[in-house]
């Protein structure tokens, strides 16, 4: 269902930027408790947005990192 995965993506967002901007890396899963404890297909829609943006963010900074190895900003 688009509107859950649509709900569970923005929840997702606003924890990893709490995450983020506080420090606190259990907020994860305190929000996904709250989560289950009403919806368990909202939860685990959470938690596979969390996964998601996740492995993105790792997989674009080894590429940034690889990038800037291979080709170096030339001196000015």
């Amino acid at each position: 269902m688009a509107l859950t995965e649509d709900m569970a993506d923005e929840i997702a967002q606003l924890a990893l930027a709490d995450e983020l901007r506080t420090g606190d890396e259990g907020i994860i899963q305190k929000v996904a408790d709250i989560l289950g404890s009403s919806s368990q297909t909202l939860q685990e829609a959470f938690l596979t947005s969390i996964r998601v943006r996740r492995a993105e963010k790792r997989a674009r900074d080894m590429l940034a990192e690889r990038a800037a190895k291979a080709f170096p900003e030339p001196p000015q």
